[in-house]
């Protein structure tokens, strides 16, 4: 054979070798969509779902995973706080055992977890990013009403059932005002009610508990912060360490995180990292301007018209049990029911997760 034909034939195949090879890498990246198909067809009526991936949902892709021991079972769509710290990479340790008896639906919010990473690039967040996708409270419920219409689709229910904690419980709750046919009930742990009436509360109370601890350091900085309303995106961070170590001291049974296998790689943990902080910036904003600003369901959210959970720790101090309860007071559902959880704190520990299964079960009963 010529040379020069061989070298052809050789350069051809190489760069053959190659294409395919990159072609099987940026398949093996791109992101996994979930199937349409009705989980009965797929897995049977009684069969067990374990499928996770994204959805398109109000233009852009949405991560969820689906678990649960029968495509029979009632779904629970859990609306995870912070924001930007979604709840999916630990679902499998921590509601395993509740998947017997509901199909567990986990969603990572747009700027959080999976979410950011399939829309957005990880890294320093700049401001030109903050002003290229702001996030609101009224498009993160819009986008979670058109997750609950696909579980409704996908699921073959007419109703599901939605649970949300701190920010995914305001999250939720507008959720709720705003298509209250598409749920069955709620159960909404550590109740964030409105922001501003939240924030100094808490501030209030955490400054009485350090002054009657003799915590010099901690009442110094709190009292350099001064009261808020705060401009400085800082100072409610500063506020929640001082919450937490006091919290730690007066609550049980703290729960274990362990994410997931496939949470584990270096490339997502960089995208939770920068989603969580991306998030968290939209939500306290650069000069107090936030989405948290928005939040007020004492005065826009009253009227739910489904069962209300409420689970409240007593040693909470972020959303404390006076600002919660005033608002459970003020709910008008079919039925509602307020529930405190002895030393508990904002996090939840194994005990409010208890309450939490309880009130699951407890809502299947139906009309009171």
């Amino acid at each position: 054979m010529n040379k020069k034909v061989h070298c052809s034939i050789g350069l051809v195949l190489t760069i053959a070798i190659v294409q395919f090879i990159l072609a099987c890498s940026a398949g093996a990246s791109e992101p996994s969509y979930l199937s349409t198909t009705q989980c009965s067809k797929v897995h049977g009526v009684s069969g067990a779902i374990d499928e996770a991936g994204y959805i398109n949902a109000n233009g852009i892709k949405q991560w969820i995973t689906i678990k649960g021991g029968s495509c029979s079972n009632p779904v629970v769509l859990f609306v995870h706080g912070g924001p930007g710290n979604p709840m999916s990479l630990y679902s499998e340790t921590l509601y395993k055992e509740w998947e017997g008896q509901f199909t567990i639906v986990q969603w990572d919010q747009r700027g959080s977890g999976k979410t950011y990473e399939a829309n957005q690039v990880s890294g320093e967040i700049a401001s030109e990013m903050l002003s290229a996708t702001p996030l609101t409270l009224d498009l993160i419920a819009k986008d979670g009403l058109e997750v609950a219409a696909f579980l409704r689709k996908k699921l073959s229910k007419k109703k599901i059932i939605i649970t949300g904690g701190s920010w995914g419980s305001a999250v939720a709750v507008n959720m709720i005002s705003e298509k209250p046919e598409l749920f069955q009930f709620y159960v909404g742990l550590s109740q964030l009610v409105n922001y501003n009436s939240n924030t100094l509360n808490s501030y209030q109370n955490v400054l009485i508990k350090v002054k009657q601890n003799g915590d010099q350091q901690a009442e110094g900085i709190l009292e350099s912060l001064g009261p808020p309303p705060w401009k400085n995106p800082r100072n409610f961070g500063k506020l929640r360490k001082v919450s937490r170590k006091l919290e730690a001291l007066s609550t049980d049974n703290p729960i274990i995180l362990q994410a997931g296998k496939e949470y584990q790689s270096e490339q997502y943990k960089a995208a939770y990292a920068s989603g969580e902080e991306f998030s968290f910036i939209e939500f306290v904003g650069m000069n107090g301007d936030g989405i948290a600003q928005d939040i007020e369901l004492d005065k826009n959210n009253v009227d739910l018209k489904i069962p209300v959970y409420i689970i409240q720790g007593d040693e909470d101090l972020l959303t404390s049990p006076e600002i919660t309860k005033k608002y459970f007071d003020e709910i008008k559902a079919p039925y509602k029911r307020y529930i405190t959880v002895p030393r508990s704190g904002h996090d939840p520990n194994t005990n409010m997760l208890s309450a939490q299964f309880a009130a699951l079960r407890d809502g299947l009963k139906g009309p009171r």
